[in-house]
C-alpha cells in the first residue's frame, strides 16, 4: 500500500522525543512491505526532506520561521490552553498543510491518507476524501481541542467524510465518535514499543545511577513525561515525604521537561538528594534510564480542561524494560497494564490508593520482579510495532475496499 501521514510532530533527529510513535508506526508499516510518506511542518532544525529508516519524510512551510510555532509540543501551554501565537497562525498552518498534501498527490497516487491528531490534521485530510481513502488518528490533546465550542461542528463535518478513525484509548475514540463518526467503524489500537531498544540490560543498570548519585542497592522509582498537569505529578508529590521516610533506600526520578518543571523543582528541593529531576532525557540515553529503575509510576489524570493522555508511550517503554507500572487506570492505560499482573492500577486523583500501591511495590522486591517479567512478556508478544502496524494495516485495507466498493456502486 502507498500510505501518506500528515502530522504536526515527528522526531527531528534520532535522539528527539517528539512524536516517536508516528515514526515507529511508519517504520512498522514499511516492515510489512508498504510505502510510507510523512508530511510534517517545518521548524528550526527540520530538513526539507530525509529518509528515516525507509520512511520518506517531507517538511512543509506555512509561515516565516519565527511564526512556525505549531507542533513539536509548542502549541499548548501546560497542555491545557492554546498558546496565543499558535492560535494566531493556525489558519496559515491549515492552508500550508493542505497545499503540501495537494502537491504530493499531484506527484503520485496514494491509497490512504491519515491525518494524525484530528485537530488540526484530520480537518485537512478530510478535504481529500474524494481522491483517496482518508481517516484520522487520535492521540490525546487533539480530543479536548475537538470538543471546544466553535470547533466541534467543523470536526463533525470532517468526520463525516472519513473512512476510518483510530485511537489508542477507548475513551478518546468514544468522545470523538460523539461528534460525528460511527463508533462501530472506529478502531481502538494501542501504541507499540521497540522491544530491542527498550530492554532489560543488567550490565547497564549503573550508568544513570552513577550520574544521579543513586546507590547500587537503592530502590529507584522512575517517572518520565512532560511536566504538565495531566501527568498527575501534583498528586504524587505530597506522598513523597512519607514514602521516603518509610523507605531509607528509596530514590525517585521525575524525568522530562515542560511548563511545570521549575515549580516541581522548587517543591522537591527539601528532598533534593533523593528526588531527582534531570530535565529532558534524549532518546539515545532514555533506555538506560529505564534500566536503572526498579519500578515506574505515572499518576495520569484528566486535567481541568478535560485533556488526558491516550496511552503514554513511556508506560510501554517501562514495560519493555521489565519494570512494573503503577499508574491511573484511565484512558488507554488498561489496554497495556492489567492490575496485579503487569503492575498496579489506581483511580485517578486518589492519593490514598496511589500511596498504597507505591508502598507495596517499593517494599516487595519479589512482586516487582514478577510483575516486571509479566510486563516484558506482554510487550514482546502483544505490543511490538510489527503487531500494531498489522492492526493499522487491516484498518487501511478495509477503508480502501469500502471506498472502491462505493465507487463501483456509483
Amino acid at each position: 500500500m502507498k500510505i501518506l501521514f500528515l502530522t504536526q510532530t515527528f522526531p527531528r533527529s534520532p535522539v528527539d522525543t517528539s512524536g516517536p510513535f508516528i515514526r515507529d508506526l511508519a517504520r512498522g508499516l514499511v516492515g510489512h512491505g508498504d510505502e510510507v510518506t510523512v508530511l510534517t511542518p517545518h521548524a528550526p532544525g527540520v530538513a526539507p526532506a530525509w529518509d528515516d529508516g525507509g520512511v520518506e519524510v517531507r517538511s512543509f512551510r506555512y509561515a516565516p520561521e519565527a511564526g512556525e510555532v505549531i507542533g513539536y509540543s509548542r502549541s499548548l501551554r501546560a497542555d491545557e490552553k492554546v498558546r496565543w501565537r499558535a492560535g494566531l497562525v493556525t489558519p496559515l498552518y491549515l492552508w500550508g498543510a493542505r497545499r503540501a498534501v495537494s502537491r504530493l498527490l499531484r506527484e503520485r497516487p496514494f491509497d490512504v491518507l491519515q491525518g494524525h491528531w484530528v485537530v488540526p490534521n484530520g480537518l485537512v485530510a478530510a478535504t481529500f476524501a474524494a481522491r483517496l481513502a482518508v481517516g484520522t488518528g487520535l492521540h490525546g490533546s487533539d480530543v479536548f481541542m475537538a470538543e471546544r465550542r466553535g470547533v466541534r461542528a467543523w470536526v463533525g463535518r470532517s468526520l463525516g467524510r472519513c473512512r476510518f478513525l483510530t485511537g489508542c484509548s477507548p475513551e478518546l475514540v468514544e468522545r470523538v465518535c460523539r461528534l460525528g463518526f460511527p463508533l462501530d467503524r472506529a478502531a481502538v489500537i494501542p501504541y507499540g514499543v521497540d522491544v530491542e531498544t527498550f530492554s532489560p540490560r543488567p550490565d547497564r543498570r549503573g550508568i544513570w545511577r552513577a550520574r544521579l548519585g543513586v546507590p547500587d542497592d537503592g530502590v529507584l522509582l522512575l517517572s518520565v513525561g512532560r511536566m504538565v498537569s495531566k501527568k498527575g505529578y501534583q498528586v504524587l508529590l505530597p506522598l513523597l515525604p512519607e514514602l521516603l521516610a518509610r523507605h531509607d533506600a528509596l530514590h525517585v526520578v521525575l524525568a522530562g521537561a515542560g511548563d511545570l518543571l521549575d515549580d516541581l523543582r522548587r517543591r522537591t528541593q527539601p528532598w533534593g538528594d533523593r528526588v531527582h529531576l534531570p530535565g529532558v532525557v534524549l532518546r539515545d540515553t532514555l533506555p538506560d534510564l529505564f534500566r536503572a529503575a526498579d519500578a515506574f509510576v505515572l499518576p495520569a489524570l484528566h486535567d481541568a480542561s478535560g485533556n488526558v493522555d491516550g496511552l503514554p508511550n513511556v508506560i510501554l517503554e517501562a514495560m519493555a524494560s521489565g519494570l512494573p507500572v503503577v499508574a491511573s487506570g484511565i484512558s488507554g492505560i488498561p489496554l497495556a497494564v492489567t492490575d496485579g499482573r503487569e503492575g498496579r492500577l489506581v483511580p485517578e486523583r486518589d492519593p490514598g490508593a496511589l500511596a498504597a500501591a507505591l508502598a507495596e511495590v517499593v517494599a516487595d522486591g519479589a512482586a516487582r520482579r514478577r510483575m516486571g517479567a509479566a510486563a516484558r512478556r506482554k510487550a514482546e508478544t502483544e505490543l511490538t510495532w510489527s503487531v500494531v502496524a498489522g492492526r493499522y494495516r487491516a484498518v487501511y485495507e478495509e477503508a480502501v475496499a469500502a471506498r472502491e466498493g462505493a465507487a463501483d456502486a456509483a
